[in-house]
């Protein structure tokens, strides 16, 4: 039986709110905050697949054996994970990528860092209406991810498949208004990427991160018109902490088996290639 606790995206606005409220209340009572020491369990949040389906493997097989104690805890956006982290709420987390953590922390003032790469998730083109690029129809509607680094990285999808031209310079912060020529005059619908598979059906495709394209019955090997190309790619996920905390040794124990042969094996076989493996690069 999985032991792992759910927060939905219906919680963000009351995580703003409570930001600094749940820091204190966490260290006076102790009861939600993530416990100190060898001996106690160290709380992971994690977005459900294929994050925590992976931790959840580590838990049941190879925990025990090391002597850690791992907790997982569930998380549907891309917010919490961190707020969380910081707060001391959970001890850690793994859900994302280096360049989505950077425009973290700079526009939240947080401090987390990462630990160790684990896995990536290509990030791929879907669609209900088209069966291949070529099939996207002139003033097609397309929905992106709306968070800055996501957002980049679909316009680059975008644009690495013929369907776009981006502006001279362009970054990893690319937006609609970074397109420099639209010859199918595409339009950009900009939404949460927890909420991109359930938009197929209102839009004509839709650029989807790996993990909730998995989440929702999406096989991106299979189902994507076109994917990143994992080799070189940057937006590796990884395991993170609070700054300060990355030596903790259950966060050691827990780096050392997320990058076990037992984990590699696992993630090939469970994912077939829709997740693949990125042990060896570094996270920093």
């Amino acid at each position: 039986m999985r032991t792992a606790t759910k927060f939905t995206t219906s919680l963000l606005a009351a995580a703003a709110l409570a930001f600094g409220a749940t820091a204190c209340a966490s260290s006076s009572d102790g009861s939600s905050a993530q416990q100190k020491g060898a001996d106690a369990p160290l709380i992971v949040a994690a977005s459900p697949t294929p994050h925590a389906k992976i931790l959840d493997f580590v838990r049941d097989h190879l925990a025990a054996k090391a002597g850690l104690k791992l907790e997982v805890r569930e998380f549907t956006d891309y917010v919490l994970p961190n707020t969380a982290t910081e707060n001391g709420d959970v001890g850690a987390n793994f859900f994302q990528h280096k360049p989505y953590l950077d425009d973290f922390n700079k526009k939240n003032g947080t401090h987390i860092v990462p630990v160790v790469n684990v896995e990536l998730e290509p990030l791929g083109l879907y669609s209900h209406k088209a069966k291949s690029v070529k099939d996207i129809k002139d003033g097609a509607t397309v929905a992106v991810p709306n968070d800055t680094t996501n957002e980049g990285r679909a316009f680059k999808l975008l644009a690495a498949n013929g369907l776009l031209t981006l502006k001279p310079g362009t970054g990893n912060d690319a937006t609609p208004a970074s397109v420099a020529d639209n010859p199918k005059h595409l339009k950009f619908k900009e939404l949460e990427a927890a909420q991109l598979p359930r938009a197929l059906d209102d839009v004509d495709a839709a650029i989807i991160n790996g993990n909730y394209a998995i989440g929702d019955n999406l096989n991106p090997s299979k189902d994507a018109l076109v994917l990143e190309k994992a080799e070189g790619n940057p937006y590796a996920n990884f395991l993170a902490v609070k700054e300060g905390n990355q030596n903790d040794p259950r966060v050691q124990k827990l780096a050392r088996l997320l990058n076990s042969d037992a984990v590699k094996q696992y993630i090939e076989q469970t994912f077939k290639g829709a997740v693949v493996p990125a042990f060896g690069k570094p996270a920093a």
